[in-house]
């Protein structure tokens, strides 16, 4: 057998396991989210978009782009997207000419249930089989992750 294979499978084996579990699981994720999505008519990330604007209002574009933590032009191709299909609109800021804000339109409503249901039956479908208290051990150990990530004051995320 040579060095860094698995006995008998004649596969390397992986260095960082749990990078690795990490790693499938969030590309699971999101192509089942995706998935899911599409009967909506929306693409993964499109939902979070919708979601802040619903929660918290019209926002610049510039800080949909820090809140996503996306490249600026994947963001404007994603509100293109939004913007034709009638959930947002963009406008210009009042307070700032260079800026755009962006808004949920009075049509994108309906669409808030239809992602709860997804987002519902996406966390149903990956904790299938977990008790109540091994659901809460593993948001516990995924928030430790996630803080031992992004370390600092960054409630959004890094």
């Amino acid at each position: 057998m040579e060095a860094g294979e698995h006995q008998g499978t004649g596969e390397a084996r992986p260095s960082g396991p749990t990078n690795h579990a990490l790693i499938r699981t969030a590309r699971a994720h999101r192509h089942t989210s995706a998935r899911l999505l599409r009967g909506l008519g929306l693409h993964p990330g499109q939902e979070l978009v919708m979601m802040h604007l619903w929660g918290c209002g019209a926002a610049r574009q510039s800080d949909l782009v820090r809140l996503l933590d996306l490249d600026p032009s994947t963001v404007t191709k994603m509100l293109q997207r939004l913007e034709q299909a009638g959930h947002v609109r963009r406008l210009p800021d009042p307070a700032d000419g260079r800026a755009v804000l962006v808004e949920a339109t009075d049509t994108s409503s309906h669409l808030l249930e239809e992602i709860e249901r997804v987002w519902a039956e996406l966390e149903e479908r990956s904790l299938e089989g977990f008790s109540g208290a091994e659901r809460d051990q593993f948001l516990s150990m995924l928030r430790r992750v996630e803080g031992n990530l992004c370390p600092g004051d960054r409630p959004e995320g890094c």
